[in-house]
């Protein structure tokens, strides 16, 4: 797309520009990240995720109909600032799930549909893109797609989020805690539409959440019906409920809120973000660094071991393609078969650490595939992929985890998430930029390595401040510990015995007197 521009035909210049185009989107994102996070604390989750697809729509049709370099960058920078919601998504899954053991398989769906995107996004883009020369016969010379070329793939994308839209305002839900309970005329719309579609409609009566005494006037109806001996306490009307007396949901979110924005920053709040900014950073240095490594000619200038020498592998485009295609598949795979297995098995926290201390070991040892035996080079690549995937497909749903149960408030959970969404993309920003130097720079010298060593001590520092990090409970686990707490109540409290007491209590004596105490 930058070489049609026609503004350079120098092919290190389009490189250039092309992650000038990159960094504008990540550098908005930065940029807006924390304020999508604070904004979806304050209306909700739903009407922020739905604003970000729409922005995200409308930044891809002026990225189609850009017709020079400037609009190209302001279409990927107006994406960047009207989709920081990556944040406010994590926060909405983590308010989702309210059992613990399912945080690890929750966590794995969006990396899942992250690579699953990553995949069919390029493939979709490459073949759309300049629709009157790949498909003449379609579309012929002269129409609009003919004077914008990428028009297509971003238009069908478009599309692609406007149903998205659609599908989120009909039957996306609420996950904010104050404001789920309020109305939402897109879910009714949505559920007088999946009526439409039913043979026989089910009538549901129509129950006030926030009604005070609904949910006790429905159960007290329902055990009424019941003989005595098998009411709970919840249903007499002489005994009060035992988890009457244990807060709520809602009441244990409303304690733990903190009085300011700055008590949400707690030290593993911050070592958390500054983990998941390092794991950012190192993890798309890899991505950039490994298909260039791949490419560079084969050098035959005797080497000076340990740490002086150069070269590649000289592989086509197509090889290095087809190999980061096995590489998505795999990551998919690992994603929801491999991660759930093993943070359930050792915990999220030691899955973690495990990951960031392997890390430096990979990056200082691919550059040294180029003295393997020609016959094991592909294996030796492989499973350095190989290596590198799985870590990132445990370290980053982890580090998800961790950042969650580490917020010491739900209130304030969308701001943390956004914090670390900002965090994030800074990274990404910098990390090819400043990787790319390093790496040029570092052959300019004779030392192919360089860049992939310097970012191995990025993995050592990410390494040791994981060592700082704990595993905090969450709010799952204090909700564990009040539900326990009133089983045990419920224990000591027969309701045989109760009702036993109370007949007792209320029966005459043999002089026909009523025994029972005066009210």
């Amino acid at each position: 797309m930058i070489a049609s521009f026609k503004i350079t035909s120098s092919d290190n210049e389009i490189a250039i520009y092309a992650g000038m185009v990159t960094s504008a989107f990540a550098f908005a994102e930065f940029s807006s990240g924390v304020v999508w996070g604070r904004l979806s604390d304050k209306v909700g989750r739903k009407p922020v995720l739905i604003g970000g697809l729409a922005g995200t729509g409308l930044s891809m049709m002026i990225f189609g109909f850009a017709p020079n370099l400037p609009v190209a960058l302001v279409g990927r920078a107006l994406g960047g600032l009207l989709n920081g919601n990556i944040g406010v998504l994590q926060t909405t899954v983590a308010e989702m799930i309210t059992v613990k053991e399912h945080q690890p398989r929750a966590y794995s769906i969006m990396p899942f549909v992250w690579c699953l995107g990553s995949i069919l996004g390029p493939a979709l883009g490459g073949a759309l893109a300049q629709p009157c020369l790949n498909y003449p016969s379609v579309f012929s010379r002269g129409t609009i797609f003919d004077q914008f070329p990428f028009l297509l793939p971003n238009l069908v994308c478009a599309i692609i989020l406007a149903c998205g839209v659609t599908i989120g305002i009909l039957f996306l839900e609420e996950t904010h805690q104050d404001l789920k309970n309020r109305r939402d005329l897109g879910l009714e719309a949505g559920k007088w539409l999946l009526q439409l579609f039913r043979r026989e409609p089910v009538q549901l009566p129509i129950v006030d959440k926030a009604a005070d005494g609904s949910g006790d006037e429905v159960r007290s109806l329902l055990e009424d019906e019941l003989p005595p001996g098998y009411r709970t306490t919840d249903g007499s009307p002489r005994m009060p409920s035992s988890r009457a007396l244990s807060p709520t949901k809602a009441e244990l979110g409303a304690r733990r809120k903190p009085r300011g924005v700055q008590k949400a920053f707690t030290k593993q709040v911050i070592l958390n973000i500054i983990g998941y900014g390092l794991l950012a950073y190192h993890s798309i240095s890899f991505d950039q660094l490994m298909p260039v490594f791949l490419s560079e000619d084969i050098s035959h200038a005797p080497a000076s071991l340990p740490f002086k020498f150069v070269g590649g592998f000289a592989m086509p485009t197509k090889v290095i393609g087809v190999m980061m295609s096995v590489q998505g598949v795999y990551s998919m795979i690992a994603t929801i078969f491999l991660f759930p297995v093993v943070v359930q098995r050792y915990g999220t926290l030691a899955t973690f650490q495990f990951v960031v201390m392997s890390w430096p070991i990979l990056y200082f040892l691919v550059p040294y595939l180029v003295f393997l035996p020609q016959h094991l080079q592909y294996s030796g690549i492989f499973f350095c992929l190989m290596w590198k995937i799985t870590a990132q497909v445990l370290a980053f749903p982890a580090m998800a985890i961790l950042l969650t149960n580490s917020a010491p408030s739900m209130m304030v959970l969308g701001l943390i998430n956004g914090v670390a969404a900002s965090t994030a993309s800074l990274s990404r920003a910098f990390g090819p930029t400043v990787s790319g130097i390093i790496h040029a720079w570092g052959l300019e010298m004779g030392y192919a390595g360089f860049a992939w060593w310097a970012s191995g001590l990025i993995c050592i520092l990410a390494a040791m401040e994981s060592l700082w990090m704990t595993e905090t409970p969450g709010r799952m686990d204090a909700m564990d510990a009040i539900d326990e707490e009133a089983s045990v109540e419920e224990a000591f409290i027969d309701p045989l015995a109760v009702d036993a007491a109370i007949n007792a209590a209320t029966k005459p004596d043999k002089t026909g007197h009523d025994i029972s105490p005066p009210s």
